[in-house]
């Protein structure tokens, strides 16, 4: 297994240029599933863990995650991101306690969100939401780990289509110390781009969570990563319930036909 300072040492490196896709695997098995495939780096998806031990997400703990990212590392040889929510904390040091322990998991970056989960006020304000990004950065750099920090604006996922205002708050991360900058929902070419010019040369993850745009047209437009959220984790979830909805309401099996392999998953997990 490579040192966790290699695995970071490589995350860092695959920023530098191009655009890479970072898939999100939801267990052990699907991260190694998909370094056999050659992906370069993985991201953890908050969904998609938390729907493998049966909760809702955005309610898991910051011990069932880092139990997760434990696993995770220690189970593949290339680079982990942590989907870390918001820190699982409002207060700016309680962030900064929760990253701190984040690192310890192995992980090769962390991303720190700026949604408070209230539709009512579903953003932090702005002053507290960089204080929160500054302190994730105090943490990681604590003891020079060199994770790379990613800073959120879930403004669009919150129906909060302002463009505008993502800018602001994704160029206010960045000066807070983010590395790489990441406001899932965006999708137009013209708010990629303009994401992009904004925050440059930092890089920008952009989320792809259905058909689209493709890996080049991505990479034309200056993105440096994608990541898939939940997506794989749904598309595992669709065979298993159209399976099992077949057994309960019909009493049949047919479903099991478009199985994988057992013999492929035997050899790729031997």
């Amino acid at each position: 297994m490579l040192p966790t300072a290699d695995k970071r040492a490589t995350f860092k490196k695959l920023h530098e240029s191009g655009c890479f896709i970072i898939p999100n695997p939801f267990d052990v098995g699907s991260a190694v599933a998909l370094q056999h495939l050659g992906f370069k780096a993985l991201a953890s998806t908050s969904a998609g863990f938390a729907w493998t031990i049966a909760k809702a997400d955005n309610r898991v703990t910051v011990d069932d995650v880092c139990n997760h990212l434990t696993a995770v590392c220690a189970a593949v040889d290339i680079p982990v991101n942590a989907d870390y929510e918001g820190g699982f904390a409002v207060e700016p040091d309680k962030v900064a306690v929760n990253v701190a322990r984040g690192v310890k998991t192995g992980v090769a970056g962390l991303s720190i969100e700026d949604s408070t989960g209230d539709a009512t006020n579903p953003l932090y304000e702005h002053k507290l939401a960089v204080e929160r990004i500054k302190a994730a950065r105090k943490a990681i750099d604590a003891d020079s780990s060199g994770v790379l920090l990613t800073g959120r604006c879930e403004a669009f996922l919150w129906g909060k289509q302002d463009i505008k205002l993502v800018i602001e708050r994704l160029q206010a991360y960045s000066d807070a110390g983010a590395d790489v900058l990441y406001s899932p929902g965006i999708k137009t070419k013209e708010d990629i781009t303009a994401v992009v010019k904004a925050v440059a040369p930092k890089p920008v993850n952009l989320l792809i969570g259905g058909p689209g745009l493709s890996l080049q047209e991505v990479a034309d437009l200056g993105v440096r990563r994608i990541s898939v959220g939940g997506s794989l984790a749904r598309m595992a979830w669709v065979g298993f319930m159209k399976a099992a909805k077949e057994m309960a309401e019909q009493g049949t099996f047919a479903e099991f036909a478009n199985g994988y392999s057992g013999g492929e998953l035997n050899k790729m997990f031997k």
